[in-house]
């Protein structure tokens, strides 16, 4: 994914200042200069990153700071805030609640967008992932512009088993999405998305069409599907969508190689419409929810913990023990072994890993081929460890440090691998116990009578 270059470089950014022996005005100048070149040439608008540089000298203000605060956290913590706030919208749209549909109901969702942005492949993406989450969902293909429409969406949605609607015959999407709708109404089923036509350019004939059938189902949410790859483009491609569509919602595609999917993120998000999903690969799991701060901590290789728990939870893979830890705030070793063996059976390696706190350093910038060997070196490791040491929290290698060496050897792998793998666990646990830890409150001490 190309935005991790843009991680990595504002991540580079920040870590020189946090190296340097004095925090002052010419330090952040010059981290502030380096992040702000690494957003231009991800090809962010360049008002967006001229108001992202005052806003961060303005909150840190270094002059005005007492002596005691840690200018190095604070100037970290407001980068982390300034950039969720450039790629979110909802914090000036709060009052505008997101959709949520609702079982026992039938919910329906319309796409809408340019031929060629990935909108036929978004729906059945998003018909997958509500299934996975209980619903019953239904495609509808109101597309009779485009030859082999109805084609593509009858092998997206069988490869995907999810009941869809079409027809061979039938030129008027208008008919076919009422048709469609309807039939999908009868049958009960909770969420009906209907695909629509596309276009090469934003023609009249597609936005009237596209008022036809909102006006024929009535959809409960319109989503505009965005190509990535057009930047700063899609601020003025959904402008034009808004006024005669009135979407609630995006979803940005072909966001796993693109440099200007920056770009296409803080345009929209200056349009003031959320961004509900992002489109990280061409297989039909690859869509990942948009929440501002998680796509920023795994952007910056913070990984993205909530994420991963629920991604989990989704897989119906065996992990009681490992939540009933995270709900307390524990992770143990084996706790982390058992993740990074579910992580091999979750898909792409480089896309998990994003989502596992200071794991894509680990990784580094090598391929997957060569990360898979090494996340093998690293259990491995955990296989050669005790009971007693699995259900550590790895305290246990530092009060007993020929332990250590004892499982080097035992897994063929270097002293040096066996603490990176401790590293990584002792990451993980600070995360998990700000996710779901939290401390008991101290019991009342009993006053001593005299």
């Amino acid at each position: 994914m190309v935005l991790a270059d843009l991680g990595r470089r504002i991540n580079a950014a920040m870590s020189d200042l946090t190296r340097s022996n004095v925090v002052d005005e010419k330090a952040l100048d010059s981290m502030l200069k380096e992040i702000c070149m690494a957003l231009l040439e991800s090809d962010v608008n360049v008002k967006l990153v001229s108001t992202l540089r005052a806003n961060i000298k303005k909150q840190i203000n270094l002059k005005d700071q007492a002596p005691g605060v840690n200018k190095r956290r604070l100037v970290q913590k407001t980068v982390f805030d300034e950039l969720c706030a450039l790629v979110d919208c909802q914090s000036e749209n709060g009052d505008a609640p997101a959709f949520k549909p609702k079982k026992g109901r039938s919910n329906v969702i319309m796409f809408v967008g340019l031929q060629g942005s990935g909108k036929t492949t978004s729906c059945t993406k998003l018909a997958l992932w509500y299934q996975r989450r209980g619903f019953k969902v239904g495609l509808v293909c109101a597309d009779t512009f485009r030859a082999g429409a109805f084609d593509q969406l009858k092998q997206n949605a069988t490869k995907a088993k999810v009941p869809y609607y079409g027809s061979y015959t039938e030129t008027d999407p208008v008919a076919v999405a009422a048709a469609g709708v309807a039939r999908f109404k009868s049958e009960k089923f909770d969420i009906i998305i209907v695909d629509t036509s596309g276009r090469h350019r934003q023609e009249q004939e597609l936005f009237a069409e596209m008022v036809q059938i909102s006006q024929a189902v009535k959809p409960d949410q319109t989503i505009m599907v965005l190509d990535a790859s057009i930047g700063q483009a899609a601020e003025s491609q959904s402008k034009a969508f808004k006024e005669s569509s009135d979407f609630g919602a995006i979803i940005l595609t072909k966001m796993d190689g693109h440099a200007k999917g920056g770009g296409a993120i803080s345009a929209v998000a200056a349009t003031r419409t959320p961004i509900v999903f992002i489109g990280t690969g061409e297989h039909i799991h690859d869509l990942e929810p948009f929440t501002p701060t998680q796509f920023i901590s795994k952007l910056l290789g913070m990984g993205d913990i909530r994420g991963l728990v629920d991604h989990v939870k989704h897989m119906n893979l065996d992990q009681k023990e490992t939540m009933k830890h995270i709900e307390q705030g524990i992770f143990t070793i084996r706790d982390l072994r058992d993740q990074l063996s579910n992580i091999m059976k979750m898909g792409p390696l480089s896309k998990m890993a994003g989502m596992i706190p200071g794991m894509s350093q680990v990784m580094g910038e090598v391929g997957e081929e060569e990360s898979s060997k090494r996340l093998k070196r690293m259990m491995y490791i955990m296989d050669s460890m005790t009971e007693k040491e699995l259900d550590s929290d790895g305290k246990i290698f530092v009060s007993e440090p020929t332990r250590l060496t004892r499982v080097a050897k035992g897994s063929g792998t270097s002293v040096r691998e066996v603490e990176d793998v401790l590293s990584q666990q002792r990451t993980m646990a600070r995360m998990v116990k700000q996710v779901g830890g939290k401390k008991p409150p101290r019991p009342k001490m009993k006053r001593l009578r005299a």
